[in-house]
């Protein structure tokens, strides 16, 4: 196996079906430099236009359509000491008459301290004198080309992943997408520095950092939606809009899953789901809302 380098020249604004940028073999690390979403990197230089300027695409060899491209993200290193958000509730959040109540969505800064491991507003937000947030890594968009030729606008999500905004996504998770062109063609960028559920103000904490990943075919595999797995969890991840029609997505991959691999009739997955599952919110502020369906691993049958 390989560890590959990979420094960006060009950024996409869609995940769709490009020329590669690197090719690597199944099982091969790669490590990158993420710029934020709007586009500035690491120095404070504009590299490419928003929204969530991707890095890629790479080419896996063997990933073939009906393939899984299974992502194990090792590490994230902040390699910036700032971050941003935005300063307002998202209006969608919130019923219609509050709206017009909320602050304006300028831009906060954040300052993030490499070393201790943690991000503050600065200047400080008045009633806030003393927040201090530890450092929670995570990819906010990543994902494969779609089917048909299609491209997806990183302002979204869907089947083949993209901007899903869940705080699950950080170092130790490991991400199942399925393959739907030769190569898997895989995209990463618009990291956080931490971030709310849903993301409802429309941002993370935005930053750059230095991503490895390693990437690995699973061929075979016939997935849908993206699936992923901590340490403690298995889980399902729905993009769509309205919310209910993700969280449907969501569960009927969770339900599949486990009829599928772990061999569960139909009523043993409807009891075990009907009792232990949790919802985690990703994103309801991007064009399709994210929903996740999550199981702990010591409610599951043993393979």
């Amino acid at each position: 196996m390989t560890t590959h380098s990979f420094t960006a020249t060009a950024w996409h604004n869609v995940l769709g079906t490009f020329p590669p940028a690197l090719t690597v073999a199944s099982g091969d690390t790669v490590i990158t430099e993420t710029i934020d979403a709007h586009g500035i990197d690491k120095d404070g230089v504009q590299r490419a236009p928003e929204p969530n300027p991707m890095n890629g695409p790479i080419f896996v060899t063997g990933a073939e359509p009906g393939d899984a491209l299974k992502v194990e993200i090792l590490r994230m290193t902040p390699i910036r000491a700032t971050g941003w958000t935005r300063a307002s509730l998202a209006g969608n959040v919130v019923e219609p008459e509050v709206v017009r109540g909320l602050p304006p969505r300028d831009k906060t800064n954040w300052r993030i301290d490499r070393q201790g491991l943690t991000v503050t507003p600065e200047p400080a937000v008045p009633g806030l004198e003393h927040f201090v947030l530890p450092l929670e890594p995570m990819i906010g968009c990543f994902g494969v080309a779609p089917a048909l030729g299609q491209a997806f606008s990183t302002a979204t999500s869907a089947e083949n992943g993209g901007n899903m905004d869940y705080r699950g996504f950080g170092p130790g998770a490991t991400v199942w997408f399925p393959v739907a062109v030769p190569g898997a063609l895989f995209f990463l960028g618009d990291c956080h520095a931490a971030q709310g559920d849903g993301e409802i103000v429309g941002t993370g904490i935005e930053t750059c950092f230095e991503v490895e990943v390693r990437l690995t075919v699973e061929k075979g595999r016939n997935l849908v939606w993206p699936r992923g797995e901590s340490a403690t969890d298995i889980f399902s991840v729905g993009n769509a809009r309205p919310l209910d029609q993700a969280l449907q997505h969501a569960t009927t991959d969770m339900f599949n899953w486990l009829t599928g691999d772990y061999g569960l009739s139909p009523a043993a997955a409807s009891h075990l789901m009907g009792q232990v599952v949790r919802y985690d919110v990703g994103n309801v502020f991007d064009p399709a809302y994210t929903m996740v369906c999550r199981i702990e691993k010591k409610w599951l049958p043993k393979l």
